[in-house]
């Protein structure tokens, strides 16, 4: 793949992609890591790409892949991650990536990352990047009723994450 067509596809996927990650491995490093890993495979991968769509989904499916890898590597299951070390009360707490949103919506996204992430993943799908149930189980290759269930499980808990913090829906 060019420099100039994957720079152009990293910015307009980069974000996406990284928040995916993000509700899979609720660590932002090792989001970090997995989206790295997912471009760098795009950049190595000979597989021909229909359209733009086609890259995306290729993009999400490769990144899905690399999340699961982490929670199943030695490392992932040996070490305690900073954000551990922040609930602790060892590390000073501070925003990074989502400075930029609105307080509603950042506690919205908050407590969408405190779902597991077979309901995070799909809200995000379905309601951020806009994809329908269909399209949801194609990429994830998940069936439609499973994908249903998902995001309507999901809401439940995302309803009851977000009452209990006092917000209004």
């Amino acid at each position: 793949m060019e420099k100039k067509q994957m720079e152009t596809i990293a910015v307009r996927y980069l974000d996406s992609v990284y928040r995916i990650a993000l509700n899979y491995c609720k660590d932002t490093e090792d989001a970090k890591d997995a989206v790295q890993n997912a471009f760098l495979k795009l950049m190595m991968t000979e597989k021909v790409f229909s359209d733009n769509e086609h890259i995306h989904r290729w993009l999400i499916r490769v990144t899905i892949n690399e999340c699961k890898g982490f929670w199943r590597s030695f490392w992932h299951r040996n070490i305690v991650s900073l954000d551990v070390m922040r609930e602790t009360g060892d590390e000073p707490e501070f925003r990074e990536a989502d400075d930029y949103l609105s307080e509603p919506a950042y506690d919205v996204w908050e407590a969408v990352t405190k779902l597991p992430s077979k309901y995070s993943v799909v809200l995000h799908l379905h309601y951020k990047e806009g994809y329908s149930v269909d399209e949801i189980a194609e990429i994830l290759g998940q069936s439609y009723q499973n994908v249903s269930v998902r995001l309507c499980r999901g809401r439940k808990k995302l309803k009851e994450i977000l009452l209990k913090g006092d917000m209004k829906l």
